[in-house]
């Protein structure tokens, strides 16, 4: 057989036990070291290139894969799932899944899928997580019945008094009212459609009269005087001012707020039977300071101490006797100024209470809160107060509407006595900031909002009559003169203007 014809012999593998360090270490000592290989070596490890360990160890303990992890983790999970009992109920399973804060179906999801699904959730997050879950939304169902039900505060004997003395105040005013409005129906109904018809012509004539810069930062309010010869605007710079009506000259300013101002008011009988020095205005501020101010001077006469927190309108009861204030701790106060004391602290809303408006006949107020925002889906409420109490922008004859505005750019009016929403008015492309009704006869309904406009709407009927359109910012108040002929807005480009139909 030939060399050619012999299988090639098979290389065994070996395999080293043990370290080659000490073999290594022998092979580097002995006389092979002095070879150019072993001193290069040598010159590597002088050099630190080199690094041989002088024995020192280390145990590596065995550890288990990320993965393995997971399968384990995965391995319980499915245990503890496979070990709770969820109902075969598909109701009760929905309100386990809304209880714990996960959508209640899924697409194309049947009940033995959603029943999986919770089963699952409970696996992760443990099935007492369902059962705290329920006592907190028994605990919360507890909590707003405990907010609806009726309570009542013990009233002084001056709230006592008050109260006696409103009522005999406003029930000849609501008679003498009432009068009126019948002796209205009398009227043939062509009169009444002509006067009607001769208003809107002269309200769709309204034109820019007068435009005057008021402050170097924004105005935030404005109010007539009772004869119609004056306007007092508020502003963020802590200033009030008075203004002559209709050239717009300055009277007056009132130095005493040392922040934003929310609103400056006019007494009832401010410049027509009280004296200059008598208590003529109220103004509040975001310090939650209160003042009050006479004709006279230009320094407030007095201050009203109470509030912790803004106060963002203050509104005169149509006798001038008593003060109203709306406060940011979700409450309001009425304060006698005869006897200069508060005599009600009024709780009730969920969150501040932004404006308040006394009934005409001085019998009923309205209080509203800070305004809607659009990702709050809550509902928020305007409360009716029997002071024998208040109105947030209203005007009632023998119909008793309720006109409010929100951060949803509507305004509403609402029938009282049935406590519904009589219309809905698509009022503007933001948030409303002001309504009045006309102080006179309620025959037309003004609005303001941060669109940077005005509207005039008819009443009844709410067709829009006019967009006052002028101001370079937003409309953050309105007004309407006691006599009816002029109209005030205030804006954010620190300007108001005065509006006249030609």
């Amino acid at each position: 057989m030939s060399d050619e014809d012999e299988a090639p012999v098979a290389k065994k593998s070996r395999v080293f036990y043990g370290s080659l360090e000490d073999k290594e270490r022998e092979r580097l000592s002995g006389d092979g070291a002095l070879s150019t290989g072993s001193d290069a070596v040598k010159a590597g490890i002088e050099a630190g290139n080199i690094n041989i360990s002088s024995g020192e160890t280390m145990e590596m303990e065995e550890r288990v894969s990320e993965r393995q992890q997971e399968a384990l983790a995965e391995f319980e999970r499915r245990r503890r799932a496979r070990q709770i009992t969820v109902s075969t109920d598909d109701a009760e399973v929905k309100a386990g899944l809304r209880a714990l804060g996960e959508p209640i179906t899924l697409f194309g999801e049947g009940p033995a899928d959603r029943r999986e699904r919770l089963r699952s959730i409970l696996s992760v997050v443990g099935p007492d997580a369902l059962k705290k879950s329920r006592k907190d939304e028994e605990r919360a169902k507890r909590s707003q019945e405990e907010c609806q039900q009726t309570w009542y505060h013990e009233g002084s004997a001056y709230l006592k008094d008050s109260r006696l003395w409103l009522a005999k105040y406003s029930l000849p005013r609501a008679m003498r009212r009432l009068e009126a409005a019948r002796s209205q129906r009398d009227v043939a109904e062509a009169t009444r459609a002509m006067r009607q018809q001769e208003l809107h012509k002269s309200l769709r004539n309204l034109n820019n009269f007068c435009s005057q810069i008021g402050d170097d930062r924004p105005i935030s309010f404005c109010h007539f005087s009772p004869d119609s010869k004056m306007l007092a605007t508020a502003s963020w710079s802590g200033l009030c001012k008075l203004w002559s009506v209709p050239d717009c000259n300055l009277i007056r300013c009132l130095r005493g707020h040392n922040t934003n101002v929310g609103a400056v008011v006019f007494r009832p009988q401010a410049g027509v039977s009280l004296d200059q020095s008598d208590v003529s205005l109220a103004s509040c501020a975001a310090d939650g300071s209160v003042k009050l101010w006479n004709l006279d001077s230009d320094e407030p006469v007095a201050d009203i101490e109470g509030h912790s927190e803004r106060v963002s309108r203050v509104a005169w009861h149509p006798s001038g006797r008593f003060l109203g204030t709306t406060c940011y701790d979700n409450s309001w106060r009425l304060w006698d100024l005869e006897v200069q004391e508060e005599i009600l602290h009024q709780e009730g809303h969920s969150k501040g209470v932004h404006d308040l408006h006394f009934h005409p006949d001085g019998s009923l107020a309205a209080t509203g809160p800070y305004r809607w925002s659009r990702g709050d889906g809550r509902k928020k409420f305007i409360k009716l107060q029997n002071i024998c109490i208040l109105t947030l922008m209203t005007y009632l004859t023998l119909v008793y509407h309720l006109a409010t505005g929100s951060g949803d750019n509507t305004c509403k009016v609402w029938e009282l006595r049935n406590r519904k929403c009589l219309y809905t008015v698509p009022a503007h492309q933001n948030l409303l900031s002001a309504v009045r009704f006309q102080p006179t006869d309620g025959h037309f309904l003004l609005t303001g909002a941060y669109d940077n406009t005005a509207k005039v709407w008819s009443h009844p009927g709410w067709m829009p009559l006019k967009t006052l359109a002028g101001h370079e910012g937003k409309v953050m108040g309105v007004d309407v003169s006691p006599d009816g002929k002029l109209i005030a807005t205030s804006s954010y480009d620190r300007t108001f203007k005065l509006w006249l139909s030609e």
